[in-house]
C-alpha cells in the first residue's frame, strides 16, 4: 500500500514537471473524494421543525445533491429544531462528524446572533464554518389577519398588534422587535412557539393577529391561499430589496420607513443576513477538498433541471449564492464598526 502511494506521488510530480500536473492532481483528488463518499450516508440536519420553509428547502436539497457529489452518497434529512437553528449549527460545529458527512441547513440569524447577540450561550464562530452556499436570497414579510384592526404598518405604530414568535434570535422575534425599537411600532410579541408551522396554526385559530420575520417563499409555498383568498394582509417587506411579486402588490419596504440615516443603517445590518437567506454549512474541520466538492455539488444541484422543476411545483424561489460569496458576506458583516453594532444590538434588545 505504501509502495502504491509512493508511486502515485512520483507520477504526480512527474506530471507537474510536464505541465499536466494540475489536471492529474485534480483528477486524483476527485477519485479520492469519490472513494470516500461511495456507500456513505450524509446527514442533513435541518434547523427547524417539519413543514416550515427551512424544512422544505433542506429536504429539497437533500433529495438532489447526492447525485452531484462524487461517489453519489445517500443524503438523509433530519429535523433538529431549537433556538432559531442554533442547536443544529452548534451540532455541526461541535459534536457532529467533521469529515463532510454532516451538513446543516440553518437560519442566517445564527450569524447575526453571534455578531450582536448574547455570545455567552454560543459555542461557534460563524466565520469559521464552511458554507456550501445559500439556496436563495430571502425577503421576509410582516402580515396580519384581515380581521385585525391594523391594516398597515403605520397602523401598527398607532395601535397594539399581537404577533406570534419562536424565541429571541429568530426572525419571528427579532424582526418585529427591531421595528418596535427603531420605527416605534407597537407589536406585542408572544414567544414560545416551536416553529413557523405552529405560528401559522395559531394565526389560523385566531390566537394571534399576525407574524413578522416570515419568509415570503415560505408563505408562497406552504400557504399561498392566505394571500389569494385575503386571509392575511401583507403590511411590510423586510429586507434590503423587495420581491418582484410583492412590489407588484404594492407591499412597502419596512426600511423605507426609517426617519434618519442611523435608523436605516441599523436596519441594513439586520436585513443583510437575508442576502444569504437559506445557508447550508459543514464543520470548520472538513478537509478543504471535500468542502470544495460539496460546494460544487450544491451549486450543481440548485441548477439541476429536476430540482428546479420540483421547486417550481412547490412555489420555492431558487436564487443560489455560492459558498465563498456567503462566507465573504459574513466576513463583511463582522467588519462593521463597533459603534454601529452596539446601536444594532440595542435595537434588538427587549425593553
Amino acid at each position: 500500500m505504501k509502495a502504491e502511494a509512493m508511486l502515485r506521488s512520483v507520477v504526480v510530480v512527474a506530471a507537474l514537471l510536464c505541465g499536466d500536473g494540475y489536471q492529474l492532481a485534480a483528477s486524483e483528488a476527485g477519485e479520492d473524494i469519490a472513494r470516500f463518499y461511495k456507500g456513505k450516508q450524509i446527514t442533513m440536519a435541518i434547523g427547524s421543525s417539519a413543514g416550515g420553509g427551512y424544512d422544505l428547502y433542506g429536504r429539497l436539497v437533500a433529495r438532489h445533491i447526492g447525485r452531484h457529489i462524487p461517489g453519489s452518497p445517500s443524503v438523509v434529512p433530519s429535523n433538529m429544531p431549537g433556538a432559531a437553528s442554533l442547536v443544529a449549527a452548534q451540532y455541526i460545529a461541535t459534536v457532529g462528524p467533521k469529515d463532510g458527512t454532516a451538513i446543516a441547513a440553518i437560519y442566517p440569524q445564527v450569524v447575526l446572533e453571534q455578531l450582536i447577540g448574547d455570545k455567552s450561550s454560543i459555542k461557534l464562530d460563524p466565520r469559521k464554518l464552511n458554507y456550501l452556499g445559500s439556496a436563495n436570497s430571502e425577503v421576509y414579510i410582516c402580515m396580519v389577519r384581515a380581521s385585525s384592526p391594523a391594516k398597515t404598518l403605520e397602523d401598527a405604530i398607532r395601535m397594539e398588534v399581537v404577533l406570534g414568535a419562536t424565541a429571541p434570535g429568530a426572525s419571528s422575534y427579532d424582526f418585529p422587535l427591531l421595528l418596535n425599537n427603531v420605527l416605534g411600532t407597537r407589536f406585542r410579541i408572544v414567544a414560545g412557539y416551536p416553529g413557523n408551522q405552529e405560528i401559522a396554526l395559531a394565526l389560523e385559530k385566531g390566537e394571534i393577529e399576525g407574524a413578522c420575520g416570515t419568509g415570503w417563499s415560505t408563505l408562497a409555498s406552504a400557504r399561498p391561499h392566505w394571500v389569494r383568498d385575503g386571509f392575511v394582509r401583507l403590511i411590510a417587506q423586510e429586507g434590503l430589496r423587495g420581491s418582484p411579486e410583492l412590489n407588484a402588490l404594492n407591499v412597502p419596504l419596512a426600511i423605507d420607513f426609517a426617519r434618519n440615516p442611523v435608523q436605516r443603517q441599523i436596519m441594513e445590518i439586520v436585513y443583510a443576513q437575508l442576502l444569504f437567506g437559506r445557508p447550508f454549512v459543514v464543520a470548520p474541520e472538513v478537509p478543504i477538498e471535500r468542502v470544495a466538492a460539496l460546494q460544487t455539488a450544491f451549486m450543481a444541484a440548485l441548477k439541476d433541471p429536476e430540482l428546479l422543476a420540483e421547486a417550481k411545483r412547490m412555489n420555492l424561489d431558487i436564487n443560489p449564492m455560492p459558498g465563498p460569496d456567503v462566507k465573504a458576506t459574513v466576513e463583511r458583516l463582522f467588519a462593521t464598526p463597533p459603534e454601529v453594532l452596539a446601536a444594532t444590538s440595542k435595537a434588538l434588545r427587549a425593553p
